[in-house]
């Protein structure tokens, strides 16, 4: 049968994902000085995350959060400019929920998300929703003169530097996947990937977009393009753990 992934489109997330993104996020965000904190995130260090669904749901909760801690400062003066915080129906606790899902709005270009089917929905990220669709127009402007202000084409400008060179050199780099053989064999690995259009290469040299290459060392190891990740990581190889991203 199957399986059901969680595709990477800009049409938002279950509830869950949400939920796990701004708990991963209030543990990893900058904490400004005292004399610099103009947006709180109080402490909900004691609330659990919820199970994720699959590998999937983990890797896409952990990227949402990442993304939200990129462009913290953005996100946080955009939340100031427009008024939409500080909200006091909206507890401290919250604000990370706050802050992950403002990004994604963005990210959707401040359209609506769809409702998954089946979906738990989580009354906490129904009310955050709700709260940044009665803001959206403001949100949007706020954005907008923050990229005129800083001359930004695009959100990336205000990436830090570093992590910008970071991702520009990790971008470049061929993706390495160990097959799980507790779960499958290197033969139906070759199988179900030919079935989807990818074709076995010597080397990496020998890279085209649709291609893949069995590392000469560690014949359980599987070498792809980079500009493939997206499209891997929704297989159900992966969504099974039958793959495993190095």
């Amino acid at each position: 049968e199957k399986r059901t992934v969680i595709q990477i489109e800009k049409n938002g997330y279950p509830d869950s994902i949400y939920i796990n993104a701004a708990k991963i996020f209030q543990g990893i965000h900058t904490e400004k000085s005292k004399d610099r904190i103009l947006v709180r995130y109080g402490d909900n260090s004691e609330s659990p995350m919820m199970a994720f669904k699959d590998e999937n749901s983990r890797r896409v909760s952990y990227e949402l959060a990442f993304n939200a801690l990129k462009y913290q400062d953005l996100l946080e003066e955009i939340l100031l400019d427009s008024n939409a915080y500080p909200c006091y129906s909206i507890p401290d606790e919250l604000t990370s929920l706050l802050v992950v899902m403002l990004y994604d709005l963005q990210d959707r270009k401040f359209q609506e998300r769809r409702i998954f089917a089946e979906e738990e929905l989580v009354a906490e990220v129904q009310e955050i929703g709700h709260y940044l669709y009665r803001y959206m127009t403001k949100l949007a402007a706020a954005l907008a003169r923050c990229r005129i202000k800083h001359d930004a084409l695009s959100i990336e400008y205000f990436v830090p530097e570093t992590i910008w060179k970071q991702e520009q050199r990790a971008s470049a780099l061929p993706l390495c996947v160990w097959i799980n053989t507790f779960k499958i064999s290197l033969e139906d690995v070759i199988r179900d990937l030919e079935m989807k259009g990818l074709a076995k290469v010597e080397s990496v040299s020998d890279f085209d977009h649709y291609t893949y290459a069995v590392d000469q060392h560690c014949h359980d190891v599987l070498v792809f393009p980079s500009s493939l990740k997206e499209e891997l990581l929704n297989l159900d190889l992966f969504a099974d753990c039958k793959l495993l991203l190095q």
